[in-house]
Parts: structure tokens; C-alpha cells; sequence
């Protein structure tokens, strides 16, 4: 797309691929460089980095609000050209959107700092590292119309899950976080929004590109399956008494959901990271 050439790190895929390499590699080192380290506590870098990410996706979510309003944005379906300078507007907010991914990765890198291994799931890091590279194409090829939808309900969904995670990190305040219970129910609408946003467009079309819309619903087709076979793992099988005895349920479950379910993937499974 024309309205994004010039952009930082859009004009050539090389610095998405390198930097998403450098994530996993960092994953690899750094739980051999912590093995026989102790746990660094990082409270202060916990607080000042989810305080970023809530006020980034507080800047977003509104932006992206105030973009699609002006530009009379179709909930059903919205192509990339019709709404002008709005287009523009909205490409300019999912250009941060981008950039946040390469942000998140930082929520792996303090798992590793923290030895909280058993938080790097396949989902977690799967998600991670794909959303990066998908939002590159996104942004280089549909920077706006439909692409809108998901970043909000996202923005949203962060808003809430960082803020969260800022303030657990501080003792006196865990007691006044009362909406922890609500996150996964949150995130699990969000995933049905979604779909059901993107099917629209191809149900019924407007100009969108019918390609990136079957691409993004097997994306989110292969979030759905990873879930799922999370939580049959996690609450269909009954546990084996070995386990039970070994693992106090209260450790392991928080509010229904196993401790694992939230740190799967920020932006769309996430938990108590930060306690």
C-alpha cells in the first residue's frame, strides 16, 4: 500500500524476521543462562512496563474509536479506499498496533528473568511471535478498512489485562482488583467477535480482499483449536491422584482457569504474570 511506504520497519521484512528471531533465540538463551541462577524479582520494570503497554493501548483504543467514527467506518464490512484521510488516520494507529507486538515480547523475556517456565506454552509463544510477522503484511497490504476491528477489541482487552498486571505487581492494591475474574470471559468474546467480524465481510463483500480474510479466519481458526485442546487437557481429564496430592488445587487454579490459560498469549490468553 502506497499510504505506508517510508514507514519504520515496513519498506522490508528483513527487521520483522531478525527481530522475531532474536525473541525465540532469547527464549533458548536465556532459560539456559537462568538454570542454575536464582529468580530476579523485577518489580519496578514490572510496573513501569505495564503502565506503557495500558496507556498504549488506551491510546490506541480511542484513536482507533475517533479514526472509524470519522470516516463512517461499515461495522459489516469496510473496504481500504472510501474513507480518505480517516484511512489514513486508522493506518497510522495500526502502524503502533504493529509495533506493540515487538513490545510484547518483553512479557516472555521477564518470564524467563522470573524462571516462570512453566508460563512459556507453545500457545504463548506462537502467538507472540506470528502476530509480529502477520501485522508486517497487514500493515504493507491492508492497512485499514476491515483490519480495524480486531486492534480495538484487542486495545481494550489490553487495557484492561495491563493494568491489571501492573497493579498486582503492588501487594496493598491486590485486594481492589476486582475485575481479574472477568479477563478470560472478556478474551473469549473477543475471539468470537472477531470471527464473526471477518466472516462478515466475506459473506457479504465490499471490496475487502477476500484472501486476507479466509487468511486471518485460519489464524484465528488455529488459535480456537490451541485453546481448545488446552482446556481439555486442563479440565476435561481428570487428574491422577498422584497429581492431586502433589499439586494443591488453590496453586494451581485461579477463578476456574488454570494459572497456564493467562499466560498463553497476551492479546488474547493471559493471567498472573506480574504476581
Amino acid at each position: 500500500d502506497t499510504r505506508v511506504r517510508g514507514w519504520f520497519l515496513l519498506d522490508s521484512y528483513l527487521p520483522t524476521f531478525f527481530l522475531t528471531g532474536v525473541y525465540l533465540l532469547c527464549i533458548w538463551l536465556g532459560n539456559k543462562f537462568m538454570k542454575n541462577r536464582p529468580p530476579f524479582s523485577l518489580r519496578p520494570h514490572l510496573i513501569v512496563y505495564n503502565l506503557g503497554i495500558t496507556l498504549l493501548s488506551l491510546y490506541m483504543l480511542i484513536e482507533l474509536i475517533l479514526a472509524t467514527w470519522e470516516g463512517g467506518y461499515n461495522l459489516q464490512c469496510q473496504n481500504l479506499h472510501s474513507a480518505g484521510e480517516a484511512d489514513t488516520r486508522v493506518a497510522k494507529v495500526l502502524w503502533w498496533y504493529y509495533f506493540s507486538k515487538v513490545i510484547e515480547f518483553m512479557d516472555t523475556i521477564f518470564f524467563v528473568l522470573r524462571k516462570k517456565s512453566s508460563q512459556i506454552t507453545f500457545l504463548h509463544v506462537y502467538h507472540h511471535a506470528t502476530m509480529f510477522n502477520i501485522w508486517w503484511c497487514v500493515l504493507n497490504w491492508i492497512p485499514c478498512g476491515q483490519s480495524f476491528f480486531g486492534p480495538t477489541l484487542n486495545s481494550f482487552i489490553h487495557v484492561l489485562m495491563y493494568s491489571y498486571y501492573g497493579l498486582s505487581v503492588i501487594p496493598s492494591m491486590r485486594k481492589y482488583l476486582w475485575w481479574k475474574k472477568y479477563l478470560t470471559q472478556a478474551q473469549l468474546i473477543q475471539f468470537l467477535l472477531t470471527i464473526a467480524h471477518t466472516l462478515s465481510a466475506a459473506v457479504k463483500p465490499c471490496g475487502f480482499p477476500f484472501g486476507c480474510l479466509m487468511f486471518q479466519s485460519s489464524y484465528m481458526a488455529t488459535l480456537v483449536v490451541l485453546f481448545i485442546n488446552f482446556y481439555i487437557k486442563t479440565y476435561r481429564r481428570a487428574p491422577s491422584r498422584t497429581a492431586a496430592k502433589e499439586t494443591p488445587i488453590s496453586t494451581e487454579i485461579r477463578n476456574g482457569f488454570h494459572k497456564d490459560y493467562f499466560a498463553a498469549a497476551n492479546g488474547f490468553l493471559s493471567d498472573k504474570k506480574a504476581q
